[in-house]
């Protein structure tokens, strides 16, 4: 018999390192400058307007998880407010995201390291193989020691962070917000829809919510604390970023890099560079953890395959979902070095399917809250309703959520037939 049981070994410390690593990507690095170059100062309107929808969003699924904790997160809210179909499509559409998502992450991160410290093309794909590696091997280990490696490395990526705005600081020229909207206010809404890559994360702490000691409490202050870090780390490199024009022409290909140099000198690329691959660390660890575990709830539903099942005998950690997904990380790595796929393009579809899962997510919410108050319903309408607008910017990339959706639909009709097939022989 497959033992199915997680380990609870968790705090609201480690929940909160987890949280914001897996939100805090790769996108930091390159996206205050992108934004800035499309909409100019006005991006900065984006950045506060995606961070202040970060709080109910956050809070919403922080409120799901500590009422309803579970493996499946999102897949499992779905469940209970809409029956087994939705609930089984759910988990089918988040095989299109972190399988192909946090490759794209390790490769963006890898490229940025590799233009940094100017290192031949053939070190991206392995510095990306290196940092999934490492992240495989330190969940298999056991959850507790992963969390722990999360918290060290956060603490040394905020310390790096604001040790670089506070350089640049006294570089800021107010008359670099001047003219506010230069290209007009439509490339306002383009960027907010790039900005939401980068608050694309919070729900992979649900997923670990069986290993908590307390997960009603523990969820609900990750779930107010690491908005509000996330939140602030992002707008104010925004506002250095637009300071000191760190973007455009010289700053395209490593923007981070150009921003601390300008605060501290030469050293400022070195800096850069480990800040990148710290980044690009923390937000593959987050991601793995979160969903090694909907998978394993899933094979434990009957979803997926019963060889996702497996655990590992002493750290009870999910070994087969883990397994998988090393397996999926080499297919796309492989891919990338083979015929060099344009990342900026892949990371659209992601995103959408994101929008998709959390409109879903707020969805469940609506349901499941009902008598919960107006303030509760508040929380869960003003994401739901942002995500549906945001969603038809997806452009193409919105096709990709309903394919998978058709898939699982199809996937679970073949499910339910042959559970009928076998209970009628049974029977």
């Amino acid at each position: 018999m497959i033992d199915s049981q997680l380990k609870r070994s968790l705090t609201w410390v480690q929940g909160t390192a987890i949280a914001i690593g897996a939100v805090l990507g790769s996108g930091i690095l390159i996206l205050p400058a992108i934004t800035a170059e499309q909409a100019g100062p006005a991006s900065l309107i984006s950045w506060l307007l995606m961070s202040l929808l970060a709080f109910p969003l956050a809070i919403t699924l922080g409120s799901l998880g500590a009422k309803y904790p579970h493996a499946g997160g999102i897949v499992e809210y779905a469940r209970l407010a809409f029956g087994d179909t939705v609930g089984r499509m759910t988990a089918w559409l988040f095989l299109g995201t972190i399988p192909v998502g946090v490759p794209i992450v390790a490769l963006v991160g890898a490229n940025y390291v590799v233009g940094t410290f100017s290192l031949p093309s053939i070190f991206i794909p392995i510095t990306a193989a290196l940092m999934l590696l490492l992240s495989l091997i330190l969940h298999w280990r056991g959850v507790e020691m992963a969390a722990w490696a999360q918290v060290l490395i956060l603490v040394l990526i905020v310390v790096l962070i604001l040790g670089a705005i506070i350089a640049a600081g006294p570089h800021i020229n107010e008359e670099q917000f001047h003219p506010l909207a230069p290209h007009g206010w439509l490339p306002v809404g383009t960027s907010a829809v790039e900005i939401f890559w980068c608050f694309v994360g919070w729900e992979m702490v649900g997923h670990l919510a069986e290993e908590f000691h307390d997960p009603s409490r523990d969820l609900r202050r990750i779930f107010l604390l690491a908005p509000m870090l996330v939140g602030v780390l992002y707008v104010a490199l925004s506002v250095v970023t637009i300071g000191t024009h760190a973007y455009g022409g010289a700053y395209t290909v490593t923007p981070l890099s150009q921003l601390v140099g300008i605060g501290m000198g030469r050293i400022g690329s070195t800096v850069s560079g480990i800040v990148a691959l710290l980044i690009t660390f923390v937000a593959i660890h987050g991601n793995v953890a979160g969903f090694s575990r909907m998978v394993y709830s899933q094979a434990r539903a009957g979803v997926f395959p019963a060889v996702l099942l497996r655990l590992h005998e002493r750290h009870k950690t999910p070994i087969g979902a883990l397994s998988a997904l090393g397996l999926d990380f080499a297919v796309v790595l492989a891919i990338y070095t083979v015929f060099h796929v344009d990342l900026g393009a892949f990371m659209t579809w992601p995103s959408a399917m994101f929008l998709a899962l959390y409109i879903i997510a707020m969805a469940s919410a609506l349901k499941l809250m009902k008598g919960a108050g107006w303030g509760k319903q508040a929380l869960a309408w003003i994401p739901f309703v942002v995500c549906v607008i945001l969603y038809p910017f997806s452009g193409w990339a919105m096709v990709y959520p309903i394919l998978f959706g058709v898939i699982g639909w199809l996937m679970t009709r073949i499910y339910a037939k042959n559970v009928r097939r076998r209970n009628s022989v049974l029977g």
